[in-house]
């Protein structure tokens, strides 16, 4: 195989990589357990959080949930952050996609 079709086999690769992830990113996903339900999104970004008001008042509910929204937010930015420190020098091998 010549250098020219082993490139072009590489940017169809990376291409296809890409358009699966923009899939992944763009997926709502969803996890429950038990008094609490959680959405995000593909980019580990949280959408939603509800919970089971029968123990709480509707006040402390809302800013109990948006609360938890931000926190976990956070976290995955803190994720996203160390995951491009350590990663970030693989980024010539693999033409940037961390």
């Amino acid at each position: 195989m010549n250098m020219q079709a082993m490139m072009r086999q590489a940017q169809k690769l990376q291409n296809d990589m890409l358009k699966e992830k923009q899939i992944i990113d763009n997926t709502t996903f969803s996890g429950e357990n038990g008094l609490v339900k959680v959405k995000v999104n593909g980019k580990k970004e949280l959408l939603e959080v509800n919970i089971d008001n029968s123990n709480f008042d509707k006040d402390d509910l809302e800013m109990l949930q948006d609360m938890i929204l931000i926190a976990v937010n956070e976290a995955f930015k803190k994720v996203d952050q160390m995951t491009e420190e350590k990663m970030g020098k693989f980024s010539n091998l693999t033409g940037g996609l961390f």
